[in-house]
């Protein structure tokens, strides 16, 4: 084992090759504030990617509803529950990663899910944490709740489903960070799949070798965003670039939510893979809960995120989810605008921070008409 430094654990750990990070990262932002769970993304990666003999079951993206969707079946609590209870009170974690917990002769901690786990891709949809009891009536905050948590391939770092394959089928572009499958090379082992925490990649039982989602890297290459944040019709979503963790630069919008503000926190950083997907936390779930799925620095990007109207240059970075469908590498504030250009520096979008809003009389003299029921 090699000693490679995850900043998302604060800390050097086991992984199986030499660490090379890429010139830069395939990253995305999700707001989980916003995601109506409409299943858009879903179907849009589904229709682009996966509509084949053999992929039926294939989700590159999906979208669970927490605390009680999975997919697969009970894919996170399953492997949480095989590495057990681990310290994440603090920046530097203390705690095993998958590749430290791996049994003696395995290099990471993982498990095969079975075909029935495969079955009820919506399970737990709109299901609620507590009950309502009778003679109950609405408080704030809720005391129940749930959210929506969209998913695709992490891309990690120190991708699992790599460091499992014997037959280095998988593979990290060095240009962009995206982990992509070698179908030629690939003997449907499946350890990809047994590896990889999040379950991101899947067994084609026509074909034989194993798939996973590509980061629509055609796209990415002509300097659009996935198929997932093009379709996403809440807006929620932001496709671009991480660069370096030591050196962040401020005008690149996913470094300037992830690096500098920490609004954005990656999921289940205690796995040890450092994904490259992260996730504004949902304002009105437990801490306790989010805690063990975005890490340490919950508490703060909730109370960041509940003070946006006060921080101009944070709202902007918002602002920009689902403006263009091309890839925004910088922004800036420009007065009462927020403002995306691409790797040339060229303007590509602007967005107003504040949308006008009109207030008119319920009576309308000129037709005679009232505009709201007065009866």
């Amino acid at each position: 084992m090699a000693k490679v430094y995850n900043w998302q654990i604060g800390r050097e750990m086991d992984y199986p090759f030499e660490g090379h990070r890429p010139q830069k990262q395939f990253a995305m932002v999700f707001d989980t504030n916003k995601c109506i769970a409409c299943q858009t993304c879903t179907v849009a990666c589904k229709t682009t990617w996966t509509p084949g003999r053999g992929q039926e079951y294939m989700y590159w993206n999906n979208v669970e509803t927490k605390p009680y969707g999975y997919y697969p079946l009970g894919w996170d609590v399953r492997i949480l529950e095989a590495l057990g209870v681990q310290d994440m009170t603090g920046p530097v974690y203390q705690g095993k990663t998958l590749f430290d917990a791996a049994p003696t002769g395995e290099v990471i901690l993982g498990y095969l899910p079975e075909d029935i786990d495969y079955a009820h891709p919506n399970i737990g949809e709109d299901d609620c944490a507590g009950t309502m009891p009778q003679g109950a009536h609405l408080q704030l905050p809720h005391m129940q709740w749930m959210f929506y948590l969209p998913r695709i391939c992490n891309h990690c770092t120190y991708p699992a489903c790599l460091a499992a394959c014997p037959r280095q089928s998988i593979y990290k572009r060095p240009e962009d960070g995206i982990v992509l499958l070698d179908q030629s090379r690939c003997r449907g082992y499946r350890e990809c799949v047994r590896g990889c925490p999040y379950k991101k990649t899947y067994f084609n039982a026509v074909t034989r070798v194993s798939e996973k989602c590509i980061g629509c890297y055609p796209a990415i290459e002509q300097g659009r965003q996935t198929q997932c944040t093009i379709a996403c019709i809440g807006k929620i979503r932001l496709q671009g670039f991480l660069g370096k963790h030591d050196a962040p630069d401020e005008d690149n919008p996913l470094d300037y939510l992830v690096f500098v503000r920490k609004l954005a926190l990656p999921l289940y950083p205690q796995f040890g893979l450092e994904p490259n997907t992260y996730y504004i936390p949902p304002v009105h779930v437990p801490p306790e809960f989010l805690r063990q799925m975005f890490g340490w620095g919950v508490d703060a990007a909730i109370a960041l995120y509940r003070k946006l109207h006060e921080d101009k240059k944070l709202l902007a970075a918002l602002t920009l989810f689902g403006s263009t469908p091309q890839i925004i590498h910088y922004f800036r504030v420009d007065g009462d605008y927020a403002v995306g250009y691409d790797a040339t520096e060229k303007e590509l979008v602007r967005v107003p921070l504040h949308e006008p809003v009109v207030i008119r009389e319920a009576y309308d003299r000129a037709h005679d008409a009232y505009r709201t029921n007065i009866t």
